[in-house]
């Protein structure tokens, strides 16, 4: 039987401040492809405050929710995770920043995805 992977952006918040993309690869990889981490360590202003992070990853459903079951609300590397899906405001402002050629992220419609 196949399973049937989605892309799905999450929200991580709640990182400590020695934490890396290949922390949080390793971490996610246990239950989806990680396809693209961004950290970010600075409010709207651009001050430093809060370190959180966007995941992009590819996962089945039940996997999804296993992932969330299992790292939500646990401590890890000196923070405490926050694991939510990304809000659509901010996949929104992805998108901006995607098409301005800042970034590359991977989105979850087909006519998002890079040829």
């Amino acid at each position: 039987m196949k399973v049937n992977r989605e892309m799905k952006h999450l929200y991580v918040g709640g990182l400590g401040q020695e934490i890396s993309e290949t922390d949080l690869q390793n971490q996610f990889s246990r239950f989806a492809e990680v396809l693209d981490v961004e950290i970010t360590q600075k409010d709207d202003q651009g001050n430093p405050q809060k370190i959180f992070a966007y995941i992009n990853i590819s996962v089945a459903e039940a996997d999804l929710k296993k992932c969330m079951s299992v790292l939500n609300k646990t401590k890890w590397k000196g923070g405490a995770l926050q694991i939510q899906l990304a809000k659509e405001r901010i996949l929104k402002i992805w998108l901006m920043e995607y098409h301005s050629g800042c970034h590359l992220f991977l989105w979850s419609s087909s006519a998002f995805l890079p040829k």
